[in-house]
């Protein structure tokens, strides 16, 4: 009997920065929440009215340090800005397995991006968290 509801492990991931795929073994977590902007009317003549309008998408996605891939990444990003004055902007695909087998497939675009990594310790496993900004999330399949 197929699972009648999502689970953690119906989600996988892919980024691409300036074209390249960013070789992501092992994640371990993925978030985003939509933001918007309050819009609002109080017309003298009625009840106060409320629109919200898209304003992009926040969220994170954890990885268990498997290679220097997001390491990589990050170096690259600083030194095309350092360099040459340019910052850079990704895509995350998000792959979801729905409960009726078919796949449901979410792009982000203009990507921006922070990393923030768990210390370095004797018998510990290295977590590195990305937390990133996407305008858009479009639905492709």
């Amino acid at each position: 009997m197929a699972n009648p509801y999502s689970i953690g492990r119906d989600c996988r991931i892919t980024v691409l920065w300036n074209g390249q795929r960013v070789d992501l073994r092992d994640v371990t977590s993925f978030s985003a929440v939509q933001e918007t902007q309050a819009l609002r009317a109080n017309p003298l003549n009625g009840v106060p009215l409320e629109f919200n309008v898209p304003n992009g998408w926040r969220g994170a996605f954890q990885i268990a340090r498997a290679n220097a891939a997001l390491d990589n990444l990050v170096a690259a990003v600083e030194a095309a800005y350092w360099n040459a004055g340019t910052v850079g902007s990704g895509t995350i695909y998000q792959y979801v397995t729905e409960p009726d087998g078919t796949t449901s497939t979410w792009e982000f675009s203009n990507v921006s991006m922070q990393m923030k990594s768990d210390p370095w310790q004797a018998d510990h496993m290295i977590h590195q968290t990305v937390q990133f900004f996407a305008s858009t999330r479009t639905k492709i399949s």
